[in-house]
């Protein structure tokens, strides 16, 4: 790989890994701020959802216009976007209860920063598209663990950045602090991306799919979905993350339910974190290329069939020492499965539909985003109605049998994915 391609993927995965700073920071107090503005179950659901709806809504807009106008000009425009957001989710928090702004409540304004922070948020896939357009095929898998280990990383050192400044007693009244700390964190990405992050995409590519591309419609997703390879990988990618999306969105309650207080559920999402980082930033992106990634996909939703339920166990046991030692597996699980369908996916698709492709993928992980988090709080809460009895283990019970589905779907690709592992 050539010096150039070298440092455009560590300046893309620097900005990813600060902008992931500020989600790091702000997704493990979400439930809870969530409840201390009185959201009820569905409100709370829905308010967990709204970040990855419009990801949903977004992603294959961005994609393709990258393709139209170039990755670079997207990536600042989702970071400035962050910035923004970020800075009102700390200004909505400090509003209390009771407080409004404009006429709107509190309650209302975490809403309007999710919906707006997940508008930007939504340029992952241009992400994903940079490395694809700097890295050939047998580089694919490793480059695309950049991301997953940003998030990693991200998501070890914005819990430690968050937990500074949150109570470390149970029951405190949510600070503001948190947000604007986000804030600042994406600013300054946004400033590194604006002064020294190439453009990755050259202009005669860029001339070509600017005839070809249009905006997002459902006809992007029938014809995704329409062939055989590509279908198999986006329903394997939506039934992952939406059982992992139950467990993500679940973890605050459940740590709550068994007397965390904000600032140890933060040191429990850092500990997630530091997981995610060795799995993908160490161990996953030296074994991909031995294994393979249909293999490495295999091994990973095993791992995660197997740590749901034992996290079940724990949430049973009422038992954090539990928690902390069964929590390894699925995420490891998770961290082999995430980077590894993206690679098939970047793999078995043509060079000049990159950025749409991986956009209707990643819209497919946001649609799971938005159902994982709406069903995870249902099972967890349950409903007032009493169709639905709540229980603090069900969301991981259920996350388990999802993946076996998962497992049983991965299966049927062998005979038609790229994987040179498994053609060998």
């Amino acid at each position: 790989m050539s010096k150039r391609r070298k440092a455009g993927l560590s300046l893309i995965f620097v900005t990813v890994f600060i902008d992931l700073l500020g989600f790091g920071i702000v997704l493990p107090l979400l439930p809870r701020y969530g409840e201390h503005f009185e959201a009820d179950g569905g409100t709370l659901g829905l308010l967990m959802a709204s970040f990855s709806a419009m990801q949903f809504l977004f992603a294959p807009i961005w994609g393709r216009i990258s393709d139209r106008i170039g990755r670079r000009p997207i990536l600042i425009l989702g970071l400035l976007g962050s910035t923004v957001f970020y800075g009102m989710f700390g200004f909505a928090t400090s509003l209390g209860k009771e407080g409004i702004f404009l006429g709107i409540g509190a309650l209302s304004w975490l809403f309007i920063t999710r919906i707006g922070a997940g508008i930007a948020g939504a340029t992952i896939p241009t992400a994903q598209a940079y490395i694809a357009d700097i890295t050939g095929p047998k580089e694919r898998g490793k480059g695309m663990a950049l991301i997953g280990a940003a998030f990693g990383i991200g998501f070890t050192f914005g819990p430690l950045i968050g937990a500074a400044f949150v109570s470390a007693e149970t029951g405190a009244t949510p600070s503001a602090a948190p947000g604007y700390v986000a804030c600042v964190l994406s600013g300054i990405a946004a400033l590194l991306s604006i002064f020294l992050l190439p453009e990755s995409l050259d202009k005669e590519t860029s001339a070509s799919l600017s005839k070809r591309h249009h905006w997002f419609d459902v006809a992007s997703f029938r014809h995704a979905l329409a062939r055989p390879k590509i279908g198999i990988i986006l329903l394997t990618i939506f039934l992952t993350t939406f059982a992992f999306a139950q467990f993500e969105s679940t973890l605050s309650l459940l740590t709550q339910e068994l007397g965390f207080a904000a600032r140890s559920n933060f040191y429990i999402f850092a500990y997630i974190g530091l997981i995610l980082t060795l799995s993908q930033g160490i161990l996953v992106r030296r074994l991909i290329p031995k294994m393979g990634e249909y293999r490495m996909g295999l091994a990973g939703i095993v791992l995660m069939v197997v740590g749901l339920l034992l996290i079940g166990v724990a949430g049973k046991s009422d038992s954090y020492t539990l928690l902390y030692a069964v929590l390894p597996i699925s995420v490891i699980g998770f961290s082999a499965t995430t980077p590894s369908l993206q690679s098939l996916l970047s793999l078995n698709t043509s060079e000049d539909e990159q950025g749409g492709i991986l956009g209707v993928g990643q819209s497919i992980s946001a649609l799971a985003r938005i159902l994982g988090p709406l069903a995870g709080i249902v099972l967890f809460k349950g409903t007032k109605n009493g169709f639905i009895q709540g229980s603090i283990t069900s969301p991981y019970w259920v996350g388990a049998v999802i993946m076996v589905l998962g497992l049983l779907l991965l299966g049927f690709l062998k005979s038609h994915a790229t994987d040179t592992a498994i053609e060998t």
